[in-house]
């Protein structure tokens, strides 16, 4: 069995609303930050676990995050896999 680390992010789609980046960028606005032109909010898994291979660990997180960490119906993810040395 390989250890891998996975970082999983998961966004909304750019056509749903994100009514927490909307929220902070006009914090930031109101505090001054005019350079700051966009906010989009979203969230980060850090996930550790054992696969037989690569190819079983790409399946694994592309399934964990489609069925269990976004609504692929409003959210997109996407992932990268790193091979722990024992």
């Amino acid at each position: 069995m390989a250890k891998y680390r996975a970082k999983v992010t998961v966004r909304k789609i750019d056509t749903v609303a994100d009514p927490e980046g909307k929220t902070i960028f006009e914090a930031l606005s109101r505090l001054g930050y005019k350079q700051v032109k966009k906010i989009r909010t979203g969230k980060l898994f850090f996930i550790e676990f054992e696969t037989e291979n690569n190819s079983a660990a790409e399946e694994l997180m592309n399934t964990v995050s489609h069925d269990i960490l976004s609504n692929p119906i409003i959210e997109r993810f996407d992932f990268e896999l790193e091979e722990m040395n024992n």
